[in-house]
Parts: C-alpha cells; structure tokens; sequence
C-alpha cells in the first residue's frame, strides 16, 4: 500500500494529464480587457478631475462674494476720491484736458443706489436687521461667512461625487437618476449644507445599487475614451479660465489661508483712501 501511494501519477506529455501537473496554463487574457482598463482609469481620473474644478469654482464664487462685501465700499470710496481729486483740479486750471480727466473720472463713480438698493439686507419684516444695528452702533458686527466649505463638507462631498457620478452610468435613464442627483449634491456643497450632504449620502447608499459594467466592444470603448479625452479638454478650458480671472488669480496667491489675503488687501486699500484724501485737501486748499 505504500508503495501504491508513493508512486507520482504518470501523465501523456501533451496530453490532458499536463493540467493536473502544472495546475493548467494562464487563460490568455481578452483583447478588450486592457482597453477596459484604461477606460476605467479615465474615468476615475476625469471624476478626480471635475471634482477639483468644482470645488475651486465654488471657493472662487464665494471668495468674489466676500471680497465684494468687504472691499466694495473702499473701492467705490476710491472713484469717488479720484472723482473729486480730478474735479477740484478742473475747476481751478480750467484746462481741457483736466475738464476731460474729470468727466472720466466721475464717470467710473458708481451711481447712486436707490433706498431699495441702499437698504437691501438692512430691513425686513421684523425691522432692522441685527448686523445694520450693530454697524450704526459700532457694535462689533458678525464675522462673514467662511470663504470655502469645510474639509468635512468636502470629504462627504468628494465621496458622494465618486458614487454617484453620472459618468459611471452604463444606461440612459440610470444617468439622468444620476444628473439629477449630482445636481442636488452640487448644491449642497455650494452653501456648505453638511447636514443636506449626510442626508444625500443617506439616500443614495438605500438607492438601487448599480448594475456592473458589461463589457463592450473595442468600437465602444474607444468611443468612450474620446468622449473622456474631450470632456477633459472642456473641463481644462473651465478651470484655465477660473484661475486667470482676477479673483481666481488672488485666490491662488493665498489658497491656505484667504481670508487673511482680504484683510491684507483692505489695509492696502485704506492706506490708498487716507492718501487721496489728503490729496483732496491738498487739492481744495490750492484753489
């Protein structure tokens, strides 16, 4: 009996034995399987991509906001000074050429706004607003809302976009449940609603689970590539133009900490505004 069990299992070289030897060869891999890889690879790299450009596009929309709520008002005091300057001057030369600086620089000046305009966030149905007491007060008024969401706002936005990213849909109507969707998620992170964005990625994780990619044809996936490559393209021609608009351009210059760029920027501005005045007075003195 031991010298049964002992005795190695004959094979035929070549012949169906061979498998049980060799634990049989590797199955040569499909034509379209690297083809599906790469296309898998796109997409993800697309989705990383767009994600990135969303959420510079929201911190610019909210960085020209703040800038434009705290840095508004010293920059329409600067056309206004400059206005005056050119206008003091005109009235004492006489000359053409000050009289025509003047109308230009009046011309920059912003009209004035009507009481509806001037008052707007100022009054409303209970009365005046908090913020519009404490500034006719000299009460210290509420700091403004951060310039960008928080990193948990972005970690849940980041995840729910790598979900639900209509890109990953292999059918019509799954991608318009996914557009729909996105849209909303898009929102959310827009006023950095973290409560809204737990309860998005509530709704998808109880949705329907979608359906695995069937594999296609080399034709499709080749298709599929160059739709990727060419929403890339757009994408790319989105964020050029967010980082060369002027407030993209400041925002780069401080991505880490933006708000201490305004605050910079507001003393520059009102060491502009001190200087015009004196020159104002300087100005209205010589006449």
């Amino acid at each position: 009996m031991s010298e049964q069990t002992e005795q190695p299992e004959q094979t035929v070289p070549g012949g169906s034995g061979d498998s049980a030897v060799t634990g049989g060869e590797r199955p040569e891999e499909r034509p379209e399987a690297r083809l599906e890889r790469a296309v898998r690879a796109a997409e993800q790299a697309l989705i990383e991509f767009e994600i990135a450009v969303e959420t510079f596009r929201v911190e610019v929309e909210n960085f020209s906001r703040l800038h434009h709520q705290k840095l508004g008002p010293m920059y329409t005091r600067l056309d206004e000074l400059d206005a005056l300057i050119a206008e003091a001057k005109a009235a004492r030369t006489g000359d053409a050429e000050d009289l025509r600086r003047a109308r230009d620089a009046r011309s920059l000046v912003m009209p004035m706004p009507g009481v509806d305009e001037l008052f707007h966030d100022w009054l409303g149905a209970e009365g005046i607003s908090d913020d519009a007491a404490a500034m006719l007060t000299d009460r210290p008024v509420r700091p403004p809302e951060r310039v960008r969401p928080s990193e948990e706002v972005r970690r849940l936005y980041r995840e729910l976009v790598r979900q639900a990213h209509p890109d990953l849909a292999q059918e019509e109507g799954e991608r318009e449940r996914r557009d729909a969707f996105i849209a909303r998620v898009n929102a959310a992170y827009g006023r950095g609603d973290e409560g809204l964005l737990r309860e998005l990625a509530e709704e998808w994780a109880a949705g329907p689970v979608p359906e695995a990619a069937a594999p296609g044809e080399s034709e499709e996936l080749y298709a599929r590539l160059e739709w990727l490559a060419r929403r890339k393209e757009l994408l790319s021609l989105v964020a050029k133009e967010l980082e060369e608009s002027a407030i993209g351009s400041m925002l780069r210059m401080a991505p880490d900490d933006p708000d201490r760029l305004l605050e910079e920027i507001a003393e520059q501005l009102l060491a502009q505004v001190s200087d015009r005045e004196a020159e104002l007075a300087a100005e209205l003195a010589a006449e």
